[in-house]
């Protein structure tokens, strides 16, 4: 005689996996990323433009310092959008799982 075989019990119970946070950087990080590179690189480019007579000594170290100002703000607005980017996903991922109400706040 056969016997109905016994259901699994189920030790935990079955949720949806909670939403991933998004780590990558956005669009706009990237392309003010982008623009810090290329201030960066025309930097560079000072000493042929000397070289080829396009710009005179003062002239260089004016646009060498205005460059440098440039692409480390471009640079620092780079950063703080992705930081931006991930403390809201990062705060929709925990809304989304419940937040702080039941108990276990990872925000």
């Amino acid at each position: 005689m056969s016997q109905p075989t016994a259901q699994p019990v189920e030790l935990t119970p079955r949720h949806a996996p909670p939403p991933a946070v998004d780590n990558a950087p956005p669009a706009r990080s990237k392309v003010t990323g982008a623009l810090a590179a290329l201030a960066c690189a025309a930097c560079c480019t000072l000493p042929l433009l000397i070289a080829a007579g396009v710009l005179t000594g003062a002239g260089a170290a004016i646009a060498r310092n205005a460059l440098i100002a440039i692409a480390a703000v471009l640079a620092t607005a780079a950063l703080g959008m992705w930081w931006l980017h991930r403390r809201r996903s990062a705060g929709s991922a925990a809304a989304a799982r419940g937040g702080c109400a039941d108990g276990n706040c990872a925000c």
